[in-house]
Parts: structure tokens; C-alpha cells; sequence
């Protein structure tokens, strides 16, 4: 059995009593935002469990819109497989219409290439355009 040799007052201090390098918490939100020509969903921070329940609106928002679906997801800086959840889920209810994922960080690359959720997605890096095309009738 290891015995812990940290000397009282020292836990969480690295070398020299220094404080330990701690990674910031970023904070995850989504957005769902309603443009002209599609629905697109914002992703910023770490996407994990604790935003599992506004995940979940946030499909439901978006798929409810009947439009084309984007996921921004340039500024996320985390993924567990509750992101990968929701991608899934809006591809796999966006009736026939393919999710475009935009700008994936290469965290998330990797997580929905290595679960090959990819396949049902587009993944571009460039920004796809939301106006309106000349040839779209106005909106009623």
C-alpha cells in the first residue's frame, strides 16, 4: 500500500511549494441561432455532462426549425461523448437533410473520426454563408 509522503500544507503544490500548472475550466454554452437559410447551433468551452440538459433543448430547438443545420464548433476546447451524443442526435433526426459541422478543433475531430460519427456529418472549415440567396423568396 503507497503511503502518501506530502507534508501537511503542501497538497496541490508542485515543486518548491509553487502552486501546481492547473488547467482553467472553460466553461461550456450553446446557442441556437435562426438565420434566413439555416439553423445554427453555436458551440464554445467544454462539452461535457454538466451541459447535457441545454444540449438537449438546444437539438430539440434546432431540429424543430425544419431548416438546414449548422454546428459551429470552432470555439470548443473539450468534448466527452455527451457532445458526441449530440451531434449523433442531430444528425440522426435531421429528416434526410446532412448536419454541417464547422471549423471542428482538432479535439473533436479526432472523437467523431475515431467513433465514426464523421460519416454523418459535413465538416468544413470555411464559413458557410447564411444570407439569403437573390433567388429565395421572402419570407411570409
Amino acid at each position: 500500500m503507497a503511503r502518501d509522503t506530502t507534508p501537511p500544507g503542501d497538497a496541490g503544490r508542485g515543486d518548491g511549494g509553487r502552486p501546481r500548472d492547473i488547467r482553467p475550466v472553460d466553461p461550456g454554452s450553446v446557442h441556437v441561432l435562426y438565420e434566413p437559410r439555416a439553423t445554427r447551433v453555436v458551440l464554445t468551452g467544454e462539452i461535457d455532462a454538466e451541459l447535457g440538459p441545454d444540449l438537449l433543448e438546444a437539438a430539440e430547438d434546432a431540429l424543430s426549425s425544419g431548416r438546414p443545420l449548422q454546428v459551429d464548433a470552432h470555439h470548443v476546447t473539450f468534448m466527452d461523448s455527451t457532445g458526441l451524443a449530440f451531434l449523433a442526435r442531430l444528425a440522426s433526426r435531421s429528416r434526410g437533410r446532412r448536419v454541417t459541422l464547422i471549423r471542428p478543433p482538432a479535439v473533436v475531430r479526432f472523437l467523431i473520426e475515431t467513433t465514426n460519427i464523421v460519416q454523418l456529418l459535413d465538416v468544413v472549415e470555411e464559413e458557410p454563408s447564411l444570407a439569403p440567396h437573390v433567388d429565395d423568396p421572402e419570407p411570409a
